[in-house]
């Protein structure tokens, strides 16, 4: 049976033809009309598995980049053709908190996506192909908030405001929710307005997205416009930090990213990405070098399972071994990009288990892995948040 997560996604992918930068359209309806997962790559035993979920009861799993059930597409406006379409094909919170309470992942952020109403797909990937009209961002901020704290109000999930929280979802067996949003262009013009997301209960901002010379800074699958952070982006820095909101710098060129490590006293994530020049490139990879900067700041990369040069979850897990081999297993992450990813090979928190399973089965500790599927984040959020 095709559940209305799979049938939905099917449809906006198919109808928007290439948004999120998807695969082309009879392999994207093959891939969600058929019952068959994307391949996991290795098998494992009822007492590997059992293992596994007996230490996710005990082991807060936390994916620090999401956004499930795509709750971000409600209440745009001004789109274009093909994200209209995408819009049109609705969201799945329910079925996507169902599949974390059944596969054990205690958090997720769930990101708000601040240039969305601006971007449209080209040549297989997303571009910003206008600016924002007068007050369209904090409006459109302002909705998807209300959208995403609709879930808690509801009883759906509860809000992680703090690292506690997390601890305390874990114990009910209730999945909490991070409140995070992808691009800071949503202040207007004003930094201020990150004090303000503060206190509506934001924790995890990406400084920049998909906004091609916007006023804070460079994004990484474009060419560069403002020659890296400008001043406004400094101020826009200096105010995440001084809110206390974990700074995310995936999406942004490496100038932009060092010149943002240049001036935060904090840790800094990138919560989804990979470092280039391990046998597989993408324009969404960062260097070696940023890494290691992101690690000497305190922070973490997030593993990403998206699908560029892999094509199972075995692959994934090496994808995590490099990064463990380049900067430490006190600096490596979870961030599947659930719900928004390319070609993903861990497309459902069901599989959760398997990730760590497959961990335990390659020879890591649970020592190593309680940090990877959760505790690196907790570490970030509560330096953040101390």
């Amino acid at each position: 049976m095709i559940s209305r997560r799979k049938l939905l996604t099917a449809s906006g992918i198919l109808v928007a033809a290439g948004v999120a930068g998807t695969l082309a359209a009879p392999t994207i309806l093959r891939r969600f009309i058929d019952t068959t997962d994307v391949p996991v790559g290795f098998d494992l035993t009822e007492a590997e598995l059992q293992r596994a979920e007996e230490f996710l009861a005990n082991h807060p799993a936390i994916d620090s980049h999401a956004h499930p059930g795509r709750t971000f597409v409600k209440g745009a406006s001004n789109l274009t053709i093909k994200l209209k379409l995408y819009q049109a094909a609705g969201t799945f919170e329910d079925e996507v908190v169902a599949d974390m309470v059944k596969g054990k992942m205690s958090a997720a952020a769930f990101s708000a996506v601040a240039d969305f109403p601006l971007l449209d797909s080209q040549d297989g990937g997303l571009v910003s192909v206008r600016p924002f009209l007068p007050g369209e961002a904090m409006s459109y901020y302002r909705e998807q908030v209300a959208n995403l704290k609709a879930l808690a109000s509801r009883g759906l999930i509860s809000l992680a405001l703090e690292p506690g929280d997390i601890e305390t979802a874990l114990k009910a067996g209730k999945p909490a929710g991070l409140l995070a949003v992808e691009g800071a262009d949503f202040v207007d013009d004003d930094p201020s307005n990150i004090a303000r997301s503060a206190e509506d209960g934001v924790r995890i901002i990406t400084l920049v997205h998909y906004l091609s010379g916007g006023r804070i800074g460079d994004i990484m699958t474009a060419p560069p416009v403002n020659k890296g952070l400008t001043d406004f982006g400094r101020a826009v820095v200096q105010e995440i930090e001084k809110s206390r909101i974990i700074l995310d710098i995936s999406h942004a060129d490496e100038k932009t990213a060092f010149d943002t490590l240049a001036i935060t006293t904090r840790p800094v994530i990138a919560t989804h990405t990979h470092i280039t020049g391990l046998g597989i490139g993408s324009a969404r990879f960062i260097s070696k070098e940023l890494a290691g900067k992101i690690a000497d700041s305190g922070g973490f990369i997030g593993a990403w399972p998206a699908g560029f040069g892999i094509a199972t979850l075995e692959a994934y897990l090496g994808r995590i071994e490099q990064l463990i081999s380049a900067i430490g297993d006190d600096h490596v992450a979870i961030g599947t990009d659930m719900d928004a990813n390319y070609k993903p090979v861990w497309e459902t928190y069901r599989k959760t288990p398997m990730v760590v399973a497959g961990l335990f089965k390659r020879g890591h500790s649970e020592e190593r892995v309680a940090k990877i599927i959760g505790g690196n984040f907790l570490r970030v959020f509560g330096e953040i948040r101390g």
